[in-house]
């Protein structure tokens, strides 16, 4: 069998790209207030896609600097499945300041509240009527438990 010599690695030789001079893009920036803290809301928090690009996020104010034109802002929560989800088409002019608010909501079956104002967060009838169940059916158990012990 031919064997092929064995040849010393020699790095290629790495040439820095060469400059590309492009006027500035304007640009906005995107108020954007998320509700709520990680003792009020979710220990995680939300996520934030901006145009198709995942934003890192925090609880409370943040300004985003977004191209001027048009901008898709879609948020929502994950906690064991994707919930909450919210999305605002908002037109943003080279220098202008646009606020955004993002709620929430109170469980994992309704959609998330956004908006140019404070949100308010959505599904608290629905947190009721949940805990407001699980209650009743522990009592009636408790119940029966108490009256078959008689």
């Amino acid at each position: 069998m031919d064997q092929m010599p064995e040849r010393p690695y020699r790095p290629q030789p790495v040439y820095p790209p060469a400059p590309q001079h492009h006027a500035p893009v304007p640009t906005g920036v995107l108020d954007l207030t998320i509700q709520g803290s990680e003792w009020t809301s979710n220990m995680i928090v939300p996520t934030v896609v901006v145009n198709g690009h995942r934003v890192v996020s925090r609880y409370g104010r943040q300004p985003i600097v977004v191209p001027a034109g048009p901008v898709r802002i879609e948020i929502h929560g994950v906690w064991m499945r994707r919930y909450g989800h919210a999305a605002l088409d908002v037109m943003v002019r080279p220098g202008e300041h646009v606020p955004v608010f993002y709620a929430a909501p109170y469980h994992q079956f309704t959609s998330g509240s956004i908006g140019h104002v404070q949100q308010q967060s959505k599904g608290l009838a629905g947190l009721f009527g949940i805990v407001g169940g699980t209650v009743a059916v522990v009592m009636v158990f408790v119940f029966f438990v108490l009256l078959m012990a008689m």
